[in-house]
């Protein structure tokens, strides 16, 4: 199913947060919608890791790299571990690596930038918490929806007539 968020937009404007039009796509699924699952880090991305292999499949992991742009807090590694899980995406509030591979893997990926540099190793970091980013308040169990044209957020799933695409 793919995501439309203009329509969600048209049919639930007074029910959902417009995420800042600051995300760059990666992942080699531009579309993209699930549960959100938080993660607060800064530099390390050891809690990245251990939300990708525990997560529900479907499940959107939302991380606030707190917008450093010192190193990369997901790379190819990490994302294959999001695909054979079944996630449905990574929005991270910092950068990526490895973005040629990206592209090939079966996942949504959005973030505000690439560097070469790998994170740090020391699982510091605040997991399930509501994060505040882009413009909008990131809770645990919302949902969050990601195509072409941005990002939304809302308290609940929305009607699935409107994330349907007709083709």
């Amino acid at each position: 199913m793919t995501v439309k968020t203009t329509d969600l937009c048209d049919a639930y404007g007074e029910y959902i947060q417009v995420c800042e039009p600051i995300f760059r796509s990666f992942g080699k699924r531009a579309s993209f919608y699930g549960p959100i699952a938080t993660l607060k880090v800064l530099d390390d991305n050891v809690l990245v890791r251990n939300a990708l292999e525990t997560l529900p499949a479907g499940t959107v992991l939302v991380v606030d790299g707190q917008a450093s742009m010192r190193c990369a807090l997901l790379g190819d590694n990490l994302a294959s571990i999001a695909e054979k899980r079944s996630l449905a995406g990574i929005i991270i509030h910092g950068c990526v690596r490895d973005s040629a591979e990206l592209k090939k893997i079966e996942i949504g990926v959005c973030a505000l930038a690439t560097v070469p540099k790998k994170s740090n190793k020391k699982g510091l970091g605040e997991e399930n918490i509501t994060l505040q980013f882009a413009g909008v308040k990131w809770h645990p169990n919302h949902y969050v929806y990601v195509d072409e044209d941005g990002i939304i957020v809302a308290d609940r799933l929305l009607g699935e007539s409107e994330l349907a695409v007709k083709e």
